[in-house]
């Protein structure tokens, strides 16, 4: 193609943000048997030698020992580190602090290695970063060391992370790549490899090609094994794939997540509200954000917050003592319930003994069923359509769980204290275990109806219908049978 056909096509290369720096591998990044056991972690003999080089401040032994590693090896060794030893390292292994290894940190351990860089330095990586990696580095400093860091950077990485920084957290505007290929629609295969060939500030990773009209909105895509394999005279109208999936910039990246693992997707448009091309989305950066999700709920059911080994003391104590404060709120609802029973318990000692036993059972009916259901909020999967078959559903599997588990404790209780003891425990077993799998279903859907995380708090309020409604069945029902005497 001509250089002149080049220059018509500039507009349309979408070159948002610079072209980063690539990491060229070392010839030993490499698997290394001395230094990793068989799960690909780093050995405690091997860290404690780079601790003993520390110690010994031997920064040319520091460097020889970890220059061998991988970068996400080198980050991992970053977090098994003291913050002051990681300060050290740091120091000692320089020419080794790529980007690669910055964008594998951890996010505590990356927030504070960075407060202790100079602006420039923190800048420098930041302009080696992928768009969406240089974003978290800068996202986690507060105000005034962002605005020194931007003032460091060159105009474009600048112009590109403050329009990624002026999107809310978790959106598709914060998770987009600025780094794409987009092209009009009139050329042929031919024109568009030989633009791909000549242009060198093209990515030098990318899966697609999109296509854009001349309003800048997206009208299709091409895969490269389209392109390689179509003759060079088709036209690229008659290759690409109009059908495709674009993903508006302000999308929650949840949403954006499902939406890759329900179609499939290796990439994806992210657009304006005026519908035009401004960024992608690829699938590496959905398997994070999966992994993350995923996480976090699973964290948010049990009340620890972030649950991060390297969050500071001060945040951990603050994420999870208000969740055990409101435990024991709870907790004394129950407490007041056993206490009403007093003087039956008083009576019969084996209701003490029994009691706990159709509370816990209760408990784990209702966070089974809780698990479900939080998951399928998260998955789309149960949605106002299909509410009231899914809480059927749910009632129908803990009637059967509740009858085995009443026919089981039933028939023990019997056997050891008496058959009358036995048909109560397990008639409250039954109560119990379905109220439990309703709770399980209508205390996460209600939140998710208040627009509230479902993940967050349905455990403690779970736990309380469970407790309260386990000791009330089984304790109302041995003073209305006379069981007590």
């Amino acid at each position: 193609m001509a250089d002149k056909d080049h220059d018509d096509l500039a507009p349309f290369s979408a070159q948002l943000d610079p072209q980063k720096a690539e990491h060229e591998p070392r010839p030993d990044d490499r698997v290394d048997d001395e230094r990793l056991d068989e799960e690909n972690t780093l050995k405690p003999e091997y860290v404690r030698s780079v601790e003993d080089a520390l110690e010994a401040d031997d920064q040319p032994l520091v460097y020889e020992l970890v220059e061998p590693l991988h970068p996400a090896d080198i980050a991992d060794l970053f977090e098994l580190l003291e913050p002051d030893e990681r300060r050290e390292l740091a120091s000692a292994i320089t020419d080794l602090m790529s980007s690669e290894v910055v964008a594998e940190l951890n996010d505590y351990v990356r927030e504070d290695m960075m407060e202790e860089l100079p602006a420039d330095a923190v800048a420098e990586i930041a302009e080696q970063l992928e768009t969406d990696d240089a974003v978290q580095l800068i996202e986690d400093l507060d105000e005034e060391d962002q605005a020194a860091v931007l003032a460091e950077m060159e105009p474009e990485d600048r112009a590109a992370i403050e329009s990624a920084l002026s999107y809310p957290e978790e959106t598709a505007g914060r998770l987009m790549q600025r780094d794409m290929v987009a092209v009009p629609e009139h050329l042929t295969v031919g024109e568009l490899l030989d633009f791909l060939r000549a242009d060198r500030e093209l990515p030098n990773d990318f899966l697609e090609v999109f296509v854009v009209d001349a309003r800048h909105t997206p009208v299709g895509t091409c895969q490269l094994s389209w392109i390689l394999r179509t003759p060079r005279d088709v036209a690229l109208g008659d290759v690409m794939k109009r059908d495709q999936t674009l993903i508006p910039v302000m999308m929650d990246q949840e949403e954006a997540a499902l939406m890759f693992q329900k179609y499939a997707l290796i990439s994806a448009a992210v657009v304006d509200e005026s519908g035009r091309l401004v960024g992608q989305i690829t699938v590496d950066d959905i398997v994070h954000i999966i992994s993350e999700e995923a996480g976090e709920d699973a964290l948010l059911m049990s009340g620890a917050g972030e649950g991060d080994i390297n969050e500071p003391i001060r945040e951990a104590y603050s994420s999870r003592v208000r969740w055990l404060v409101a435990n024991l709120g709870t907790a004394l609802v129950a407490s007041l319930i056993i206490a009403a029973f007093g003087a039956a318990i008083e009576q019969l000692v084996a209701l003490a003994i029994l009691m706990p036993i159709v509370a816990s059972i209760g408990g784990n009916a209702g966070t089974q069923t809780m698990a479900v259901a939080v998951r399928a909020i998260a998955m789309n999967q149960l949605t106002r359509s299909n509410t009231k078959r899914i809480l059927l559903k749910e009632l129908r599997v803990a009637l059967l769980n509740g009858a085995t588990i009443a026919v089981l404790i039933g028939v023990a209780t019997a056997l050891i204290f008496t058959p009358m003891l036995g048909a109560v425990i397990a008639a409250a077993m039954i109560i119990n275990v379905v109220t439990s799998g309703l709770a399980g279903v209508i205390v996460p859907v209600a939140f998710d109806r208040m627009g509230q995380d479902p993940a967050v708090a349905s455990s403690v309020f779970v736990t309380m219908i469970t407790d309260s409604m386990g000791f009330f069945a089984f304790l109302g029902l041995a003073v209305a049978t006379g069981v007590t005497g």
